[in-house]
């Protein structure tokens, strides 16, 4: 019993290096960028929950999104709008290593003075690892009271990156993928209030690489803090804030980068999960924009989110 504070210190210590991050995102002023359709927020915690280490090793995740923003170009105002669906395999190995491989399919519709156009592909599946580094001592009732986890991987090259419509190759923002590899890294941690409540954060970068066209979407700097509450026994209730930071757009080595990509975003987030019973979890959420200072003509909306999770 002695031992008890100093665990939940290094628990809360945990935590706090992994939201720390947020916190220097905000506070640190640098040059940034945001790609014109980019990701916002932790795709494992958003899959999985926090109980990544559970008891049922493997796990299955299917969501939908819609992404939908405005950007300025030499011609006038262009709007992407882009629903995706992603399919999130999981498995498990012993109570310390998570393998994760994420297979999205992308629909697209670009809208600009000269009419719209869409495109529906696969776009890039990406593999990582996900590794507790740390955990502290099993607590009555809850299990591991806390932890911290390092996380690593790929986003491939193999979504449609050469969709083309009259035999002219379409803009880059309606390309189903990059046409680039990417890695990525970053830190999670997760600490159990009590049975009911608990609290995660990550801080991630993304490295992206350059297509055989010579465009290259900004690297991307990612950081999260969520607050999740068990509100009866089939519904849980989540409160985040999502924060993205990344360099602009690179059209080519001529033109350089695009003035009208790039910027930063804070997002709220809430999310509501119900146990459907049968390992079953769905789940719905609203990345809603809150504080923006994008480069040059942009505009970014909500983002919609609903999926189911399957524990097996």
């Amino acid at each position: 019993m002695q031992k008890t504070p100093r665990i939940r210190r290094a628990a809360l210590g945990a935590v706090l290096l992994a939201c720390s991050g947020l916190a220097l995102a905000l506070a640190v002023p640098r040059p940034a960028a945001a790609c014109s359709i980019c990701r916002c927020g932790d795709p494992t915690f958003n899959a999985l929950g926090t109980d990544v280490y559970g008891e049922k090793p493997f796990r299955a995740a299917l969501d939908s999104e819609r992404f939908d923003k405005d950007q300025g170009g030499e011609e006038g105002t262009e709007s992407v709008v882009e629903n995706r669906l992603t399919a999130t395999l999981s498995y498990t190995f012993g109570d310390r290593f998570v393998a994760v491989a994420r297979i999205p399919y992308s629909s697209r519709r670009q809208t600009s003075d000269e009419g719209a156009l869409s495109t529906h592909d696969m776009a890039d599946p990406e593999v990582y690892g996900v590794l507790r580094l740390w955990s502290s001592e099993f607590a009555p009732g809850l299990g591991r009271r806390a932890w911290l986890s390092l996380s690593g991987g790929v986003k491939t090259d193999w979504g449609k990156n050469d969709l083309t419509r009259d035999g002219v190759r379409l803009d880059e923002h309606l390309q189903a993928g990059t046409g680039a590899v990417d890695v990525f890294g970053g830190l999670s941690g997760v600490y159990l209030f009590d049975s009911i409540s608990s609290l995660f954060g990550s801080v991630a970068y993304r490295h992206t690489g350059t297509n055989d066209f010579g465009y290259r979407y900004g690297s991307s700097t990612l950081a999260n803090v969520g607050y999740e509450r068990k509100l009866s026994r089939l519904f849980d209730a989540v409160i985040e804030l999502n924060y993205r930071d990344a360099g602009r757009d690179r059209v080519d080595a001529e033109e350089g980068f695009d003035p009208n990509t790039g910027g930063r975003v804070l997002y709220v987030t809430p999310k509501l999960s119900v146990d459907l019973g049968r390992g079953l979890v769905g789940r719905v959420a609203v990345q809603i924009p809150t504080v923006k200072k994008l480069n040059g003509v942009q505009t970014e909306r909500a983002v919609a989110n609903a999926g189911i999770t399957v524990l097996f």
